[in-house]
């Protein structure tokens, strides 16, 4: 790696919603742009959390000069703390991002060492090789930036994610002068956000849906229930707005709620009147027409709020009939049959269900086609890779550059754990060596699953176990009793005694085929066993069970 030569290296975000993170490189220095974590899919039994794998930065760690957040969405700062466990590093936000970071800091121990440094719009931060300029950008959650990165190449623009709201909640606009005289200086390289890259026009207005919410309160009669992502800060000062208007006054249900409204209360983002502001636990205490509650849940998430009401286990709420829920939220690909199975107990329960497809509830934060042909416009870079998204997305936001006039040959599409070399005078991607993915949590960030293990999990939930039990004389190593089968999940014992008894059988025949040298060695009898019977299932059930055999010697 020379002088002029810089590696952008995506460690999360590029193929998947989630898991953000961006690797900027050069000879000395290493800057990274956001820690994101992603929830898990249906196929990943047991797993609570995915983190990027961060060995990468590890291996460079005397390199890594800072941490910089765009935003405070856990899909761009939720692995922090697993990365700050292992990285002693300075992180960039602002005032807000760090404040929501700081519980989840808090919550894993590493809060009183970690270097958290609160920066502003406009700020510049010298780094090393780099230097960082943040902008202001809208989104669905105030204290936004975009950041511009001077290195020893050019400027590099990392847009995280932003639309062009031209009436947000809080009044604070892009800042499309910062972007436009960054682009009439010469912008190297833009990476820029490619969620809604497949929508067609300009992501409408913030406040877009306000008329529609506000409906809803007049039809309401009892209570009412607004579920939305615990960090849509702009979209909950509108609900508390509209209780102000309706005189309902508010409770709130859900840890992550509860206490994002608290720091952006303090921090001046959310404005409320605190005589409003009832627990949640009084709620009953009050006419339904009287209170609205705010809950989390808006995915489906099985231990959220909205989830144990709408299966009727909430210790102190309840959703009677009649009454009205809002999900004000995108349905993220993957969590429909989740959230599908929550509208489906909260119908049981009498409600009347709001959410984006049925009714205006809900509006993105990301820019749609328009948007991102006006910022690719703003900047005019030579260069150009879209980043957050699926491959679809990617592709779709490249073609978008093209058809602004970014040159073919300039347009890259890389993904997670790949390199993009970035020159005076070119951008390449190539295949990097060296390990790479993602990282399955099982519980807290310090309990990280091997692949081997998920497998296992999925096998024994498509096609159950078997424990074979073998007893073995201490002396002469005979078979001391018949062998044993246990099936759990594969077949219904009672009714599958001719296969067991030849399993039985299989067994026997096995051990009695081994050397008494052979014998002496438990692995090697657990193992042929199990070879044996994976092969004689597979032939007559077309299934693989997972088999365990367990030897003991009497």
């Amino acid at each position: 790696m020379s002088e002029e030569n810089i590696s952008i290296i995506p460690l999360g975000g590029l193929g998947e919603f989630g898991l953000n993170m961006m690797v900027y490189e050069t000879e000395d220095d290493i800057v990274v742009i956001d820690t994101g974590f992603m929830l898990p899919n249906a196929d990943m039994p047991g797993v609570d959390l995915i983190f990027p794998d961060i060995h990468y930065l590890v291996e460079r760690q005397e390199k890594v000069r800072a941490i910089l957040l765009t935003h405070g969405h856990e899909d761009h700062i939720g692995a922090l703390a697993y990365v700050l466990q292992q990285l002693d590093v300075a992180v960039y936000g602002t005032h807000l991002t760090l404040s929501i970071a700081s519980g989840r800091l808090k919550e894993y121990g590493v809060l009183t060492e970690a270097d958290l440094n609160v920066i502003s719009p406009g700020d510049k931060v010298d780094l090393g090789d780099f230097s960082a300029e943040f902008i202001h950008v809208t989104h669905s959650i105030p204290d936004s930036v975009a950041i511009a990165l001077q290195t020893p190449v050019g400027v590099v623009v990392h847009t995280g994610d932003f639309k062009f709201d031209g009436t947000p909640v809080d009044g604070k606009l892009t800042d499309i002068q910062t972007l436009a005289r960054l682009g009439s200086e010469e912008v190297h390289l833009l990476l820029s956000d490619s969620t809604n890259a497949n929508w067609q026009g300009q992501t409408p207005s913030e406040r877009s849906i306000y008329d529609s919410i506000d409906n809803i309160f007049q039809n309401t009669e009892q209570r009412l229930f607004l579920c939305t992502f615990s960090s849509s800060i702009h979209r909950l000062q509108q609900f508390i707005d509209l209780a102000l208007k309706h005189r309902r006054l508010v409770a709130v249900t859900g840890r992550s709620l509860v206490n994002n409204i608290r720091t952006a209360t303090e921090l001046g983002h959310l404005k409320m009147n605190p005589d409003y502001l009832i627990d949640a636990r009084d709620a009953a205490m009050f006419k339904p027409h009287e209170v609205v509650i705010l809950s989390t849940g808006s995915q489906g998430e099985p231990r959220s709020a909205m989830a144990l009401m709408a299966l009727d286990n909430h210790p102190f709420l309840k959703v009677e009939p009649n009454d009205t829920v809002v999900i004000s939220a995108r349905i993220i690909p993957g969590n429909e049959k989740s959230v599908g199975n929550v509208i489906n107990h909260l119908l049981r329960r009498g409600a009347k269900i709001y959410h984006e497809r049925n009714a205006n509830v809900h509006v993105s934060g990301h820019g749609s086609s328009e948007d991102l042909k006006l910022m690719i416009n703003l900047l005019q870079p030579k260069f150009f890779v879209p980043i957050h998204g699926e491959y679809q997305n990617l592709v779709r936001h490249a073609e978008l550059a093209e058809s602004v006039g970014i040159p073919r040959a300039n347009i890259k599409v890389a993904e997670d754990g790949e390199l993009i070399s970035l020159t005076h005078e070119s951008c390449e991607v190539y295949e990097r060596q060296g390990r790479s993915g993602r990282v399955l949590v099982d519980g807290k960030p310090e309990i990280e699953l091997e692949d081997i293990v998920l497998r296992d999990r999925i096998q024994l939930s498509q096609d159950g176990m078997v424990i074979p039990i073998i007893v073995l004389h201490s002396e002469g190593d005979a078979i001391a009793t018949e062998p044993e089968i246990v099936s759990r999940g594969f077949v219904y014992m009672d009714e599958s005694e001719d296969l067991m008894t030849e399993a039985k059988e299989i067994t026997r025949s096995v051990i009695e085929t081994l050397t008494d040298e052979q014998k002496q060695e438990t692995e090697v009898v657990q193992e042929e066993i199990r070879i044996a019977l994976r092969r004689f299932f597979a032939k007559q059930m077309k299934r693989s069970p997972l088999v365990l055999p367990v030897v003991m010697r009497v």
